[in-house]
Formats: C-alpha cells, sequence, structure tokens
C-alpha cells in the first residue's frame, strides 16, 4: 500500500512495507508504512523534519497516525536504551528498583539532562514494573536484533 503524498506530511524516505516487520503484531498490524519527511507543522520559510507512523484503517488513513519530529525519535532511542540497561541488572532489587534512588540516570543533551527514573508517582508501581520487566524480556530477542542493526549503522557512520 502507497503511503500518501497529497496530505500534510510530505513523506521524502519510506518503508511502505512496515506491516511486515511491526514486531509482535507484524501482518496484522493498522502501522502500514514509516516514513521521514517534511513536517506538516511546518510554517512559511521555516522547515522542519519528521518521522511518521502511518495507519490505515482498511478503508482510509487514520488519524491516528504518528508524528514525530527526528530529535524526539532519538529521545525515545536514548530512553529506550538506557532503560534495557536497567533492567538488565534489576533482579538485584527487590521490586526491580532502588526505592531510595529511583532515578536510574541523568544523561546531558543540550546542556541540561534527560532524568530517567522510575515513575514512584504510579501507586501500582511495584505490579507495573514486574510486568514491564516480563514484557521486556518477551521481546527481548525482537528489541536485541533492532538494536544490534542500529549499532552496525552507528558504527559505519562513525559514531
Amino acid at each position: 500500500m502507497k503511503i500518501p503524498t497529497t496530505l500534510k506530511h510530505k513523506p521524502v524516505i519510506v518503508s511502505e512495507n512496515y506491516e511486515q516487520i511491526d514486531g509482535r503484531i507484524a501482518r496484522n498490524t493498522d502501522a502500514k508504512g514509516i516514513s521521514l519527511g517534511l513536517a506538516q507543522w511546518n510554517d512559511r520559510g521555516k522547515l522542519d523534519i519528521s518521522a511518521k507512523v502511518w495507519r490505515y484503517t482498511g478503508e482510509k488513513w487514520s488519524r491516528q497516525s504518528e508524528e514525530l519530529p527526528l530529535h524526539r525519535v532519538l529521545d525515545l532511542s536514548i530512553l529506550i536504551c538506557r532503560t534495557i540497561e536497567h533492567f538488565q541488572d534489576a533482579y538485584r532489587y527487590e521490586n526491580l528498583y532502588d526505592p531510595e534512588k529511583p532515578v536510574i540516570d541523568r544523561i546531558g543533551l543540550q546542556g541540561d539532562a534527560m532524568t530517567v527514573e522510575v515513575c514512584t508517582d504510579n501507586e501500582r508501581i511495584n505490579e507495573d514494573i514486574k510486568l514491564f520487566n516480563q514484557a521486556l524480556s518477551d521481546d527481548g530477542e525482537m528489541i536485541g536484533e533492532r538494536l544490534r542493526t542500529l549499532s552496525r549503522i552507528l558504527k559505519e557512520m562513525g559514531y
């Protein structure tokens, strides 16, 4: 299925077979494609690039399609990586984190830092963090494949 080019987001680079590789729901997903292109929120004279997940309901392109600025996609990737790293050693804690030190890391970005921490405001955190850890474990092979691919590409780029 072809990603539309007549909507506000203007695709430049596309992967139109995303439904074949969309994680656990591959081949049974409404996410039909992903693209990098000119953001739908561009103002005259100001251009931003965004990443977009294109969803199709079976009848029309969905309003639930998501568009993110590239830096947010990378910030999410950083958050994912740091979270996975935490859970590799989380078994040492009774509730998979230290309640006295819920901050996992502060990662310097743009003269400040992204704080990565366990959400202790969640009143069911001790239950939810165990479910999260199990889901992360269940998807470990699929996530690992993508992280190894990302690592290889970053090395090829000189990072």
